[in-house]
């Protein structure tokens, strides 16, 4: 396949996230030997169907072409593609190069033929850091988009619904003192009803497919020497989102219940779901797909119109030591891309 050697070639550049800038050109140049007339923003790439009819509805296919940085267990080299039993090792195969040459392909087979829509196939940059360079700066270049679907390894289950990400920087202020006399306010001990708040709180709305709203306090810190009483006490908090929530909602919630100084990073990052009734789901389910939650982020939490993920390859492989694909996965994947949109109707 196609698909398979392009995926190589991608393996072999490093591409990790705001150094995109190698892996865009090659891809580039790859693409355009296919014959397509490639659009470019920065590091990310899109190439339009023929006879683009504003009067249709459109399509965006999309996958990332960042990485993260290799972890210290690698016991291959993470940029050199290694095929064995059926399997190519590589940092980026599983996520989401098997995706990105699958949808690359699927485009491809598509447009050689009328379709009741337009397709746009969208590669883009700084998916693993959520970056504003990638998809949110792209989709400022498209047309109205109607649907999405977002290559990650899903093992070909169509992820309906995704976990939205906040992170809280709390900091509880409380007054110094000498820890030998009875002096100061430790601001510790007033942290800690707090910290049992989150730890135990739970949001009423809860998603069929993504449960709960999760809260994890991940990382604290106060104090500066063994016998001061610290004036101040901050800790971090992990929040994750389901798509009932907007993360406004969330934080003005949290602020209300916790009185301390809260403050969000970034509340841009927010769950997403589809309607299981819309005509992917529908086309998909017909196909004998499953339907899960997904717990990571991917670039549907910046989308701002219904999106699927779903993508070869198993998320458990992403971020890990001697990441793989099983081959026989992007063949698969390509048949099940074109089963699910050849001649829908949206």
């Amino acid at each position: 396949m196609i698909g398979i050697d392009l995926l190589k070639q991608l393996i072999s550049t490093p591409s990790f996230s705001k150094q995109e800038n190698a892996v865009a050109d090659l891809l580039q140049r790859e693409m355009e030997l296919l014959g397509h007339a490639v659009y470019r923003k920065d590091n990310n790439l899109w190439l339009l169907s023929a006879g683009f009819d504003l009067e249709k509805p459109t399509i965006l296919l999309n996958s990332h072409i960042d990485t993260v940085k290799p972890v210290s267990g690698w016991t291959l080299d993470p940029h050199s593609p290694i095929e064995k039993d059926g399997k190519l090792y590589g940092l980026g195969s599983n996520d989401a190069g098997a995706s990105l040459v699958s949808l690359l392909e699927t485009f491809t087979v598509l447009t050689q033929k009328g379709q009741p829509y337009n397709l746009i196939f969208a590669a883009t940059a700084e998916e693993e850091i959520s970056g504003t360079n990638g998809i949110e700066s792209l989709l400022k270049e498209l047309p109205k988009i109607e649907v999405a679907i977002v290559g990650e390894p899903t093992g070909m289950q169509m992820a309906v619904a995704e976990k939205g990400l906040m992170v809280l920087d709390c900091t509880v202020t409380g007054k110094a003192g000498h820890a030998a006399r009875n002096e100061g306010d430790n601001a510790i001990y007033k942290a800690l009803p707090y910290l049992e708040w989150f730890k135990n709180y739970r949001f009423s709305k809860i998603s069929d497919e993504l449960g709960d709203v999760k809260m994890s306090v991940t990382m604290i810190h106060a104090g500066t020497q063994h016998n001061v009483v610290p004036d101040i006490c901050s800790f971090v908090v992990d929040v994750r989102s389901n798509e009932h929530y907007t993360n406004e909602e969330l934080l003005l919630e949290i602020q209300n219940n916790v009185h301390c100084e809260v403050k969000a990073r970034s509340t841009r990052l927010n769950g997403s779901s589809i309607d299981k009734n819309h005509p992917l789901v529908q086309r998909g389910s017909a196909l004998g797909l499953t339907t899960i939650g997904s717990p990571t982020l991917s670039d549907q939490a910046l989308m701002p119109f219904p999106s699927l993920k779903i993508g070869p390859g198993d998320s458990a492989r992403s971020h890990t030591a001697d990441e793989f694909i099983y081959l026989n996965e992007i063949e698969e994947a390509v048949k099940v891309y074109v089963k699910l949109l050849d001649g829908l109707e949206i």
